[in-house]
């Protein structure tokens, strides 16, 4: 299958919410993950470029295996760039629903 062919694999119109929970609740723990593994002296600076780019990734893949995540008609391609976005967009809530609950 291209890149350039719509998929409307399973039942699409439940894609969406699946991945976005996939995504929500992979966004508020891939910033304590990253702390957890890059938190020392020399590494501390790439706690949240590494967590961006863990949950674009994670996104891509989510986008990938759920591609109504970016609409029933959607290709894989855009399915995988909306993955990313909203992977990106799901650290930021996280990120901000981390910080609440730590700080009260």
């Amino acid at each position: 299958m291209s890149d350039t062919e719509t998929v409307t694999e399973g039942h699409p119109g439940l894609h969406r919410p699946i991945a976005i929970l996939i995504l929500l609740v992979t966004g508020v723990l891939s910033l304590p993950v990253s702390a957890l593994f890059l938190d020392g002296q020399d590494t501390e600076n790439y706690v949240l470029p590494a967590a961006l780019v863990a949950m674009a990734l994670i996104g891509v893949v989510v986008g990938s295996l759920l591609p109504g995540l970016a609409g029933e008609h959607a290709t894989r391609g855009k399915a995988r760039w909306v993955g990313a976005v909203v992977g990106v967009a799901t650290l930021v809530v996280g990120t901000l629903v981390f910080f609440v609950l730590l700080n009260g």
